[in-house]
């Protein structure tokens, strides 16, 4: 499980409530698996509404703008993005999400899920996002504009709000690189590179990483 910082800003945060008060919501079980079905209770913004689409553009570009997240997922494809809102007695039961989403050309295989925080998270009671992971489950209820990012076959929950209402951003993508040490080992490359000063040390790690992406790449 990965956590970004800052993903989107506190303006760009207030910036993409004040859209969401404007959209139509819906039973979220509409947009849920066959299995993840009986445990999800939430409202889920309606993907055909342009105001949503055009929110969803507008947190995806920000995705695409951060370094940290555009080095460890490499994303080659995207599941569209959804905006859900938790009130309270709202949950989502333990659950895994679909391998594969879309239908036809937009079909993909998601590799990696994330979980983008929107509202503060003394607006709300509850609704941590929980991950189960070699070392236990971990909880995480972090700062509006937070990302948490974690592998889409873990099995994952978010607890029932008490109070308040808890909003967030999830989406799925599929990686270039489909294996998980895979892309760890890459990541903690292009990471040791930054730290490097310019010379041949940097350009012999450079040409390890080519490399590597060539061999593990599918495209």
């Amino acid at each position: 499980m990965l956590t970004l910082t800052d993903v989107l800003s506190p303006e760009d945060v207030a910036t993409v409530l004040a859209g969401l008060a404007d959209c139509r919501f819906r039973d979220g079980r509409q947009t849920a698996g066959a299995s993840a079905r009986a445990v999800k209770s939430n409202l889920q913004s309606d993907g055909t509404d342009p105001k949503v689409q055009a929110l969803a553009r507008f947190v995806r570009k920000a995705l695409e703008r951060h370094p940290l997240f555009q080095t460890y997922v490499r994303p080659a494809r995207w599941a569209n993005l959804m905006f859900n809102r938790y009130e309270v007695g709202d949950a989502y039961g333990l659950h895994v999400d679909d391998a594969l989403m879309g239908t036809g050309e937009n079909r993909l295989r998601t590799d990696l899920s994330f979980t983008l925080f929107l509202s503060d998270p003394d607006s709300y009671e509850g609704g941590g996002l929980v991950v189960d992971s070699l070392d236990g489950e971990r909880l995480a209820k972090p700062q509006a504009g937070t990302l948490i990012l974690y592998p889409t076959g873990a099995l994952h929950k978010v607890e029932p709000v008490t109070a308040g209402a808890r909003m967030a951003c999830v989406g799925w993508v599929q990686s270039l690189i489909r294996r998980e040490d895979q892309r760890e080992i890459l990541f903690d490359m292009a990471r040791t590179r930054g730290a490097l000063p310019a010379g041949e040390a940097r350009l012999l790690l450079d040409k390890s990483i080519s490399a590597l992406l060539r061999m593990w790449s599918e495209v």
